[in-house]
């Protein structure tokens, strides 16, 4: 909707986890340095937490696309780990299998169709690594078991796989009340939020990679959007792209504190329609009128 007007390629502040995005604060380049080593030195486990929104999906797809990268690995990718123990070890081998067979049910022949494909892939030089989003979601303390189990097909100097966990700070909680499961943890990392002067790079890069280079928060703007979101990036991305749109809608050159104040409130107040977004003046609301040349009339998320 307000691509043209910004000069943009693209929308910059979209909140999906695009690797082209990501922004290389120093925790989130130490974050994916220790993911690699996990994964590189064939260890056991590793444990990534962080609050709602700070990047840890982002930063599991660049993992992910590195993995991909070097051709020396098989990756495994759970989103919706809301599963038995017996769901997840048919989901991992469906996975790894290719989903070229029906996966049984019968535990027994699952785990040995799955040691069968960790040697096979062992012999040719290729690493199993399985990732999951959102472990803190995990319901059953036997699913956890289940996959600490896992971690028993191991050679006597190596592990055949790797698994890492990816999950709010309760995961953290969770892991550590199975000692057992604790102790494969070779690398735990906790992402916090940006600093202020990492809010204002990581809106500036964004920028960039959606193809504008001059700025177009001020400064005052860009203090107010850390304020709010207090360094959150999913949040900076909500702020920040209601503040396209709202500045769009005002025809205004640059977004000020005064936009960011008033979407701070709009983003508060759960009565404000989608379409009163913006302030022409203090208190008032400016209606966003759609682009009559788009067949989508979606207004801002």
């Amino acid at each position: 909707m307000y691509e043209a007007y910004w000069e943009l390629s693209e929308k910059p502040f979209e909140n999906t986890p695009d690797p082209r995005f990501l922004y290389y604060s120093q925790e989130h380049k130490e974050a994916l340095a220790r993911l690699l080593y996990v994964v590189r030195e064939r260890k056991g486990g590793g444990l990534l937490t962080g609050e709602y929104g700070s990047g840890k999906t982002l930063l599991s797809r660049v993992l992910w696309q590195e993995l991909q990268q070097e051709n020396k690995y098989q990756s495994v990718f759970i989103l919706n780990p809301r599963l038995s123990g017996l769901e997840f070890i048919q989901e991992i081998t469906h996975q790894l299998s290719g989903g070229s067979n029906e996966v049984t049910s019968n535990k027994a022949e699952l785990f040995h169709a799955l040691h069968k494909i960790l040697y096979s892939n062992h012999n040719v030089g290729r690493h199993c690594v399985i990732m999951i989003d959102e472990a803190q979601a995990i319901q059953d303390k036997d699913t956890l078991e289940e996959l600490r189990l896992l971690l028993n097909f191991q050679l006597d100097n190596a592990f055949l796989l790797t698994i890492i966990l990816l999950g709010q700070p309760e995961l953290k909680i969770m892991v550590n009340n199975m000692p057992q499961l604790a102790q494969r943890m070779a690398v735990r990392y906790h992402l916090v939020a940006l600093g202020e002067e990492e809010t204002c790079e990581y809106v500036a890069h964004r920028l960039t990679v959606a193809g504008v280079k001059k700025p177009l928060f001020n400064e005052k703007a860009l203090k107010l959007i850390f304020a709010t979101s207090q360094g959150i990036p999913r949040r900076i991305n909500t702020i920040c792209d209601l503040a396209l749109l709202v500045g769009y809608g005002n025809g205004v050159k640059i977004i000020d504190e005064q936009t960011i104040s008033g979407i701070a409130e709009d983003l508060q107040d759960t009565k404000t329609g989608p379409h009163n977004v913006g302030m022409n003046t203090p208190g008032k609301p400016v209606q966003i009128e759609p682009d009559s040349n788009k067949s989508d009339r979606h207004g801002p998320k």
